[in-house]
């Protein structure tokens, strides 16, 4: 399906808070290559966990790809709503342990958390499952 311009915009503007934005950092490494040739790459300040360094350009400024079998050094996206850390076996949704979600709220408050970024009240609760 073709959208217009003004459609994406609209969407963009109505989604926005969903919409991930890959911050910019002042924080470099340096990486130093067998040649003598080095690459700088900027470090993301992460909102959970490690801070991570940004190589989407090192092919485009090295020539050379990384090597992460499992994935295990890597991670592979910007996300509001979730964070994971296998090591540790901590999955959050929206800083909420998903054991604790399991224990204490309903499948509907997870939908409403997980949508409108809070657990709801009661009477967010009771107006969401009518509109559910």
């Amino acid at each position: 399906m073709d959208y217009s311009k003004s459609d994406r915009e609209q969407f963009e503007n109505k989604y926005q808070e969903f919409i991930p934005t890959i911050p910019k950092s002042e924080k470099k490494a340096k990486l130093t290559l067998p040649d003598g040739k080095e690459v700088e790459l900027p470090i993301l300040e992460s909102s959970e966990g490690p801070d991570v360094i940004d190589i989407r350009a090192l092919y485009q400024q090295s020539g050379y790809f990384t090597f992460d079998p499992g994935f295990f050094s890597t991670a592979s996206c910007v996300s509001k709503i979730t964070y994971i850390d296998g090591e540790k076996g901590e999955l959050l949704y929206r800083g909420y342990p998903i054991e604790e979600l399991a224990e204490k709220s309903t499948y509907i408050e997870v939908c409403y958390l997980l949508i409108y970024g809070c657990l709801p009240s009661k009477e967010e609760l009771k107006r969401f499952e009518e509109a559910v």
